[in-house]
């Protein structure tokens, strides 16, 4: 494979991240342990990951919950940074992590859109313009987007995450399971816009636990399986080894 070609190359990647440790409850009890016990302990989540993902390709990963997946998805986002290994992203990303995940809860829809626009380093003149296209495509109603974000729905938090997301142009776009909520006519909505956004040669991450959700944009993919990449192949191979 050409290597001009590749929007996202992960080589060697690992990641780990502190958990709170067995026993310890309270400041007090780890005192009382004189140390025998720690309070936190390093977990590992991805083990020497390498993945190639072609500029303008539809790639699905598929796993179930625990596998890895929304973590490797913040190291593409940056989010996180990797413990080793080498990551390259050639391109802006705009991710729809999970729902209501980028969202501040305390913050109106309005100033989340802001913000959250803001993040993607998005110029306000271009804000200005996105805000009626997003309050349109969410459905949402005036009040509704002058409301704290804390008193929305979960439908409500989806819609208003996805239309941020897909408001401008991105190079890469990811999306975690956040389809998987809302009602039918919505949906369809979003996958229409999706398709719009891979007529524009955008490079689309979709992940899921349900194969058949992926069949629907992508055409190759990989399943990760307790941190590890298990199988990579076309997403009907995708399909028949996961369900094996």
């Amino acid at each position: 494979m050409d290597h001009n070609d590749l929007i996202i190359e992960c080589k060697n990647l690992n990641v780990s991240f502190y958990i709170q440790g067995h026993g310890i409850g309270s400041f007090k009890e780890f005192l009382l342990s004189l140390g025998t016990k720690k309070p936190f302990v390093r977990k590992q989540v991805l083990f020497d990951l390498n993945l190639e993902i072609r500029r303008g390709e539809c790639f699905g990963i598929l796993g179930r919950n625990g596998s890895g997946k929304s973590t490797l998805l913040r190291v593409l986002s940056g989010i996180i940074k990797p413990d080793s290994g080498t990551l390259r992203v050639n391109g802006d990303v705009a991710p729809l992590l999970a729902l209501g995940v980028g969202l501040e809860q305390e913050l109106s829809g309005y100033e989340n859109i802001e913000l959250c626009s803001s993040l993607m380093r998005i110029p306000s003149e271009k804000i200005k313009k996105a805000i009626d296209y997003i309050r349109e495509f969410s459905e949402l109603s005036h009040e509704q987007l002058s409301m704290q974000v804390k008193r929305y729905s979960s439908g409500m938090m989806s819609r208003l995450g996805f239309a941020i997301a897909v408001a401008y142009d991105p190079e890469i776009f990811i999306i975690d399971e956040a389809l998987s909520v809302g009602d039918l006519f919505f949906r369809e909505k979003c996958y229409k816009r999706i398709n719009e956004i891979i007529a524009s040669g955008a490079t689309i991450i979709f992940v899921s636990q349900e194969p058949q959700e992926l069949k629907k944009i992508c055409k190759r993919g990989m399943i990760l399986k307790n941190g590890h990449v298990s199988f990579v192949g076309t997403i009907d191979e995708i399909e028949k080894t996961y369900l094996s």
